[in-house]
């Protein structure tokens, strides 16, 4: 069989990402000042969560994904609650630091185990209290900023 061309990858590439439906996307508070302090759009976010979800991330173990933002210049790790959910807990520039640590790894896994026994009526409730921010929601994006 066959290997499609390159451009033939992309193109199916991109109409997966379209079809994929990040239901709910939020960032946290510190990963908001961070992302606008780097000029990264909620929209760019929504975009990347999407490529997330059909394999365009580094899946870390444990709900806990790397991604990489603004034209390869950051990385992001987002943490991903059954499927349903995707966070944004931390930002850091390609050129400050390679990677994070195991020790942080291992903290980010039991934030993800937390996010992921949260019901939506407590993610809700984080929106409220502006712990969370909701940047995209079944596709929609919310924000462009």
């Amino acid at each position: 069989m066959r290997k499609p061309s390159p451009a033939k990858q992309k193109t199916v590439a991109a109409k997966a990402v379209q079809k994929a439906d990040p239901k709910r996307s939020f960032k946290t508070g510190w990963f908001e000042k961070a992302a606008k302090k780097a000029g990264i759009t909620d929209v760019e976010l929504c975009d990347a969560i999407k490529e997330a979800m059909v394999g365009q991330a580094e899946d870390l173990g444990g709900g806990v994904w790397k991604k990489r933002l603004n034209k390869n210049m950051d990385r992001s790790i987002i943490l991903a609650k059954g499927g349903t959910s995707w966070i944004y807990v931390y930002l850091f520039s390609k050129s400050d630091r390679a990677n994070i640590d195991d020790d942080e790894l291992k903290e980010f896994k039991k934030l993800a185990t937390h996010y992921g026994r949260i019901t939506n009526d407590q993610l809700n409730a984080l929106v409220m209290a502006r712990e969370l921010t909701e940047i995209c929601n079944d596709s929609d994006h919310k924000k462009t900023t």
